[in-house]
């Protein structure tokens, strides 16, 4: 009996959780809390979902297996040495969990991304016996690199780096050459040490690429602790969520929200979310809004940017799109937004005089208006480890998820404000538009900067 494993891919988080099935009965690793996915690709396959597992108590999102085993009927299987509020199957290292006759996980302890972290052997049954097709990962082993050791605290990096260091070592010691690696972290997740440098591995590819099987302990460790940037401030409460067993979600529609109440929430202070494309934001929005687009990741800049628990509002020109927020923002605990309004710019104000629009350059046009009169004000707003590999010489350099708290640190005059791709740009552009200064949006890639004749510099 042939066993399929599915992807379900979480891009705007850098996620995967995976499906495997005999064409009967799945056991699911580590779901989003948006369950319907899972429960829809299983339908596809026709398969009952028997068992739902989790590498670690994640820290980049709120998990939807304790909803989707409960849904289902399936046993939930979570580390017995981590402290949860409900009730589980605690597995261990070493234990095996029959899925069916023709396909079994086997439990092997990995820490290092947590200390209880867990991977999940894939067996299936053969004509030899039990062979191992692959291995479902979590945030140990991830494609060219590992999951990062240092969420728990940095007090515990050090160990926990050491820990990745053997775990690593133990799956490709217990494993062939050709048995495939699913890991849940590493596609643009904050929790991977360093991105993925494939779409797909095995033990025999990780043997030649992953710095945890080409570099000694210490060598390793020093490396990835070199090589950490900052993570989202949101990832503080995703694991008590979901130690605490998260509750289903609530995907129905938002409130509506008319003109006359969107200038009330922005005069409160609250959140007021612009999801159309930024040049679409550049043409005219309203004044107190903050854009971030739905065709970047939105949840993550803004989960990290707001004060925990803010009212948001989200404005977009359909409703498909308010709903693709909500799921987006559910994933990360923002569970239901205040309000919410669809159309255009010209519905959502109240008057005319609310409307606005923004200067909008690129890197040439920087360089021409620096060496025409100078420029007042370069603003570099991406992170630190993509500002120490190297930056435009004379910004300065304020990442984005500080911007909020640090605007009064900025010169006076005219900031010409970049990123990496112009998204994050966006962002930062509307929060300083807000707060009266005089922005122009450098919407371009930086890899254009120097081309441009812009000079450049390394370091901090």
């Amino acid at each position: 009996m042939t066993v399929e494993v599915s992807v379900i891919s979480t891009s705007s988080l850098g996620d995967r959780s995976y499906l495997a099935t005999d064409g009967t009965v799945a056991v699911v690793i580590d779901p989003q809390r948006d369950i319907d996915r899972v429960l829809a690709e299983a339908g596809r396959l026709g398969a009952r979902i028997t068992h739902v597992a989790e590498t670690h108590i994640h820290n980049d999102y709120v998990s939807g297996g304790l909803h989707l085993a409960r849904a289902v009927g399936a046993e939930y299987l979570v580390n017995a040495a981590d402290t949860v509020d409900f009730t589980r199957r605690g597995v261990r290292d070493g234990d095996t969990i029959d899925v069916s006759p023709a396909m079994r996980v086997r439990v092997v302890a990995t820490p290092g991304h947590t200390f209880h972290h867990l991977s999940f052997i894939l067996d299936t049954a053969g004509d030899d016996g039990w062979n191992p097709i692959g291995v479902f990962t979590g945030g140990s082993m991830l494609f060219g690199t590992t999951g990062r050791p240092d969420l728990l605290g940095h007090e515990h990096a050090h160990t926990l780096a050491h820990h990745q260091h053997h775990s690593v070592r133990r799956l490709a010691d217990l494993l062939p050459d050709g048995a495939e690696v699913w890991p849940t972290h590493g596609f643009g997740s904050f929790c991977s040490a360093t991105q993925a440098d494939a779409p797909a591995s095995t033990i025999g590819r990780e043997k030649q690429q992953n710095p945890a099987l080409r570099l000694a302990a210490d060598d390793f460790v020093t490396q990835t602790l070199a090589g950490l940037d900052a993570y989202p401030a949101y990832y503080a409460h995703m694991g008590v969520a979901n130690s605490a067993g998260p509750a289903p979600v609530d995907l129905s529609p938002v409130t509506r929200a008319d003109a006359a109440e969107l200038r009330q929430r922005i005069a409160a202070g609250e959140w007021v979310v612009d999801l159309r494309h930024r040049k679409a934001y550049a043409t005219s929005h309203v004044a107190g809004t903050v854009s971030l687009g739905l065709d970047g990741p939105m949840s993550t800049w803004l989960g990290w940017l707001i004060d925990w628990g803010t009212p948001i509002t989200l404005l977009a020109d359909t409703a498909e799109q308010i709903a693709d927020a909500q799921r987006e923002l559910v994933r990360i605990g923002i569970d239901r937004p205040a309000a919410a309004a669809t159309g255009s710019p010209d519905e959502w104000a109240t008057d005319e005089r609310q409307l606005r629009e923004l200067t909008v350059a690129d890197f040439t046009d920087l360089a021409a208006a620096q060496a025409r009169d100078g420029v007042d004000v370069i603003l570099d707003v991406r992170l630190t480890g993509e500002w120490k590999a190297g930056h435009i010489d004379g910004a300065i350099h304020i990442p984005l998820p500080e911007l909020p708290r640090r605007l009064a640190e900025i010169p006076a005059g005219v900031i010409w404000v970049h990123c990496g791709s112009g998204y994050r740009a966006a962002a930062a552009v509307s929060l300083l538009a807000n707060a009266g200064r005089d922005v122009v949006h450098i919407d371009d890639m930086f890899g254009h900067a120097e081309a441009a004749g812009l000079p450049m510099t390394t370091g901090a």
